[in-house]
């Protein structure tokens, strides 16, 4: 049986799309004026769609919030393993890629890096959630440790190369840290060289 369509896109496609404006909404809303802008009702009307439009895709305002936060954390993970594999061996280049890869998304397009960075500390299903895709990005990391000791102490580097660097560029969005774009890029590759550099 053909699937359904109207005016000439399949409903599917329809409903993707719906889906597709309520994530870009929510990721603005809650980028540039916070996770507590975002529900349903403020949503619907940014996003020009009924509710019912929105329960066909989200479960609720919490459902809808994650997968924002979630999409935003894969498009970083993404960047940096791209960054990663395309760089060459040395140590440096990569730590340049890396670094020059978060900040074009996090600096860049400075809503989402509000929302991963930022938000969290704010609202409670977002704090838990990011603690859960930590791990993500510290094996990401934990992989370029090469020579660093044993697993353990690789595992906690990584935590604290992470954990370091997220509020750096947290303390840049915040205001709170005012220094020179080019500065704050030049300072986390340092903390990556040296994080990274094999021990003596």
């Amino acid at each position: 049986m053909a699937e359904r369509s109207w005016g000439g896109t399949k409903l599917a496609d329809r409903r993707a799309a719906r889906r597709q404006v309520l994530l870009d909404t929510a990721e603005r809303l809650a980028g540039e004026e916070g996770c507590a802008a975002v529900t349903v009702r403020s949503v619907c009307r940014q996003a020009r769609l009924t509710d019912r439009y929105f329960y066909e895709s989200f479960t609720g305002r919490d459902d809808l919030l994650l997968a924002a936060f979630e999409r935003v954390a894969d498009e970083a993970r993404n960047a940096l393993e791209k960054a990663v594999a395309l760089s060459g061996p040395p140590l440096e280049v990569r730590a340049r890629a890396a670094v020059a890869a978060f900040v074009a998304l996090v600096l860049d397009a400075p809503h989402k890096g509000r929302l991963l960075l930022l938000e969290p500390f704010a609202d409670p299903v977002l704090g838990a959630h990011s603690h859960r895709l930590m791990p993500v990005f510290t094996d990401l990391v934990g992989g370029q440790l090469a020579g660093r000791g044993d697993a353990v102490d690789r595992r906690m580097a990584a935590h604290a190369l992470v954990g370091g660097l997220a509020n750096l560029f947290a303390g840049w969005l915040h205001g709170t840290l005012d220094v020179p774009r080019e500065r704050l890029e030049a300072h986390c590759v340092q903390l990556v060289i040296a994080a990274t550099s094999p021990r003596a």
